[in-house]
């Protein structure tokens, strides 16, 4: 599922596998986890779980469960590696709360997940027993001692000797335990075996028929131990979708938008999270005439993207915060020279090395102001995974309306998070047009500013009669080099306007809920899901809460001042950190307010609060229900 994959309206219409002779409960939601050491498959058992329901018509919403090493010591309770699916009976938009159900290799990877409060009280557990035999005394008393632990904390643990039965169908079954997982949890939630085969098939079709065929043989024979040693049964009804669908994470989602603009070159230096954006278009890109270049680092990729766009293209360069870092002087030479440029920032925990797998929304205040002198940018940030997809879409546009750098924010937890969405329709207004090679009027200036937007026409090396020196110092209309004060000053004016004349054309946010009431939650980016489904919660209660959520954060929007207005409080939600007003050192004069809280108070003078976790997870639709009764009744 981590790849482009397209589910049809026939697809997810499929029957059902019959059931065996025991009770189904029927539920609207279950949250899931297989969690494993690194490499043994857990991630994959996970994407596959979700790419089935899907197809079938439930809702699903992964998130990753990634370990900060690469390669961590097996059975470490940091090592735990694995993916979350919350499966639902209608769209699911975030990761939801607590585990209902998980499935682990082994004892210490689960340990790591409970410490970290992620399974619900009595919670079901289905676990590798063979460490209760083990010939090293300190695992079998590691595994008894743990196992004693989750059982008084009132858990339901199921011990199962996964390792035994795949060793049935297969030699080596470190290597294929995921897929007996995956059949059990089929079975557990009453989905489809011939699809899950129909995913074997998707997943290893790079590899032999013999792989192929051993995997599913380890599927169904997972389903069939499922079915006879399991008390329990779940369904979770579905709606099959009634257009096409596809399911792809957030990277996959910002490849498939760099094809779909129109762009034609991507430049980039591996770095986790943003990695796996250049894999695919790596693997497609070519076929449409594009070039995905891999740089020596961080910021040879922004200066060849740069160079690439002045050349006439439109260019984009992916990566994260440490990499964003890299590339701020060379982005203040694209917005000197007034070069288009699209640059993706998969944010990530930070600061330095920080946390590179775990999800934060730490860049924005750097992205609008980093760089040197006054650098103008426009700020956008995705916040589902279809709007990945959209986002760098609008961003070719402005960036080449404009002549302008635009900055598209993602984070760890879009990146990974897998979901359905309506497979888009090719739009030929998205396509980036043909590069005007036309000769240019006579007496027209390299850098003519428009008095009113600040726009001038970009001209293309080899132009006729467009022929001028590019430079990165401060310069005048002609690109000469100029120091003089009213010539700076012109040019300063003009870069801003343009971010004026594009917040002009912008539309008024929609507010989720009633347009006025008592508590106004503003979010930005992936936080969204959480937040829209927390005020569902809290509206059904019969609170007064509402949420609007920021896709342009530089511009800012029009109407948003009026729309606080009709509120009694106002706070952000938001995955960055700000200080806790009940620390005893903090009090109005020295706390920190968080990114966006900080951006809304000073621009409209607004007594904005905010509510911050950076807990390197996404934030729980549960526990902003708990902050919206807390700030509603204190």
């Amino acid at each position: 599922m981590s790849q482009s994959e397209t589910v049809t309206p026939t697809a997810i219409a499929g029957a059902r596998r019959p059931r065996a002779n025991k009770t189904v409960t029927e539920i609207p939601q279950h949250v899931v986890e297989i969690i494993s050491d690194s490499g043994e498959g857990a991630q994959r058992c996970g994407q596959s779980l979700g790419a089935v329901a899907a197809r079938m018509g439930n809702g699903v919403w992964t998130v990753e469960i990634i370990p900060a090493e690469i390669r961590p010591p097996a059975r470490s309770v940091a090592g735990a590696s694995g993916n979350r699916i919350r499966l639902g009976a209608r769209k699911v938009t975030n990761g939801g709360d607590e585990t209902d159900l998980a499935v682990a290799f082994n004892e210490q990877v689960l340990l790591g997940r409970v410490r970290a409060g992620e399974l619900k009280p009595g919670a079901t557990i289905l676990l590798e027993s063979k460490w209760r035999d083990e010939t090293d005394p300190r695992i079998t008393s590691a595994y008894a001692e743990t196992f004693e632990q989750l059982e008084a904390a009132g858990y339901r643990v199921i011990e199962i000797a996964m390792e035994r039965e795949c060793k049935k169908v297969v030699p080596d079954a470190r290597k294929g335990k995921n897929m007996f997982a995956l059949g059990m949890l089929c079975s557990i939630y009453s989905l489809d075996v011939e699809l899950a085969e129909e995913q074997i098939g998707l997943t290893f079709r790079k590899k032999s028929r013999e792989i192929i065929d051993s995997n599913i043989a380890l599927l169904h024979a997972g389903y069939t131990w499922a079915e006879a040693h399991l008390d329990f049964k779940y369904q979770i009804p579905a709606a099959p979708a009634k257009e096409a669908q596809i399911v792809v994470n957030g990277n996959t989602a910002l490849a498939l938008g760099v094809l779909a603009s129109g762009m034609e070159i991507c430049a980039m230096y591996p770095i986790t999270p943003a990695t796996s954006a250049s894999h695919y278009l790596a693997d497609v890109f070519e076929k449409v005439g594009g070039v995905v270049h891999q740089a020596e680092d961080e910021i040879a990729a922004c200066a060849f993207a740069i160079g690439a766009s002045y050349a006439g293209k439109c260019t984009v360069t992916i990566t994260s915060g440490p990499g964003y870092s890299l590339k701020q002087e060379a982005i203040g030479l694209a917005v000197m020279a007034e070069i288009p440029l699209v640059v993706v920032n998969v944010q990530r925990g930070g600061p330095s090395t920080g946390q590179p797998t775990k999800v934060e929304q730490g860049d924005l205040l750097t992205t609008m102001f980093g760089s040197h002198g006054d650098a103008p940018k426009v700020v956008l940030a995705a916040s589902t995974v279809e709007d990945c997809f959209y986002s760098v879409i609008t961003a070719r546009k402005i960036a080449e309306t404009f002549n302008m750098v635009v900055v598209v924010l993602t984070d760890a937890s879009l990146a990974t998070a897998q979901t359905p969405f309506p497979r888009p329709v090719f739009n030929e207004a998205w396509v980036a047009p043909p590069v005007d090679q036309s000769p240019v009027p006579p007496g027209t200036r390299p850098y003519d500013w428009d008095p009113d937007t600040g726009i001038a026409r970009r001209v293309i090396p080899g132009q006729p009669g467009g022929m001028h020196t590019i430079t990165g110092l401060a310069h005048d209309r002609d690109s000469h080099v100029a120091y003089d004060p009213d010539i700076n000053e012109e040019g300063l004016r003009a870069r801003s306007l343009k971010l004026a004349a594009l917040q002009k054309t912008l539309k008024q946010p929609t507010v989720f809920g009633d347009e006025s009431g008592e508590l106004l939650l503003v979010g930005w980016g992936s936080t969204r899901g959480a937040i829209e489904e927390a005020v569902e919660r809290m509206r059904a209660e019969g609170r007064k809460v509402s949420s609007l959520h920021l896709r342009f954060l530089q511009p800012l929007p029009p109407g948003i001042n009026d729309i606080m207005n009709r509120f009694g409080k106002v706070m952000t939600i938001e995955t960055n950190w700000s200080d806790r007003p009940e620390d005893q050192i903090i009090d109005e004069h020295n706390r920190r307010y968080s990114a966006l809280a900080m951006l809304l108070r000073a621009r409209y003078l607004v007594d904005v609060d905010c509510w911050t976790q950076v807990r390197g997870a996404p934030i729980k639709p549960g526990t902003i229900c708990q902050v919206i009764r807390e700030r509603m009744d204190g």
